[in-house]
């Protein structure tokens, strides 16, 4: 079973992340902040993380960066969480090491069209 970290500083989001991934079958793990991730990913690499692009006291980019280069980020797929386009930040995430992008506010049908566009899930995974 695959497991996904939100990363977000509003819980409202945690929450509504959460229940669209369990219904997708995904085992959910939270943190309220980059510094927060950074440290839970240490412990243990989630297989998709979806980072929040701003969050107090690190930027978005700051943790994609971060959880990247970290040798046990091979296999995983961060997605940059925003709700603004903004190409400029979304290059920056991209050029730090995020795979993906999502849009707030998103909902099941996406999150499984991007986590099967990036090869993370696939058709026999998908939740019915």
């Amino acid at each position: 079973m695959k497991i996904v970290m939100i990363a977000d500083d509003s819980p409202v989001i945690r929450k509504v992340a959460r229940r669209l991934l369990e219904d997708m079958e995904l085992v959910v793990v939270e943190a309220g902040d980059g510094a927060q991730a950074i440290s839970m990913c240490r412990d243990n690499m989630p297989d998709i993380l979806i980072i929040d692009w701003d969050m107090p006291g690190r930027s978005g980019v700051d943790v994609v960066a971060e959880i990247a280069r970290m040798p046990s980020s091979e296999n995983t797929v961060i997605f940059y969480c925003t709700s603004e386009l903004n190409i400029s930040e979304m290059t920056k995430a991209k050029r730090a090491g995020a795979k993906g992008f999502l849009m707030k506010p998103f909902n099941r049908k996406i999150l499984l069209k991007k986590f099967m566009d990036v090869g993370v899930l696939n058709a026999d995974e998908q939740a019915a």
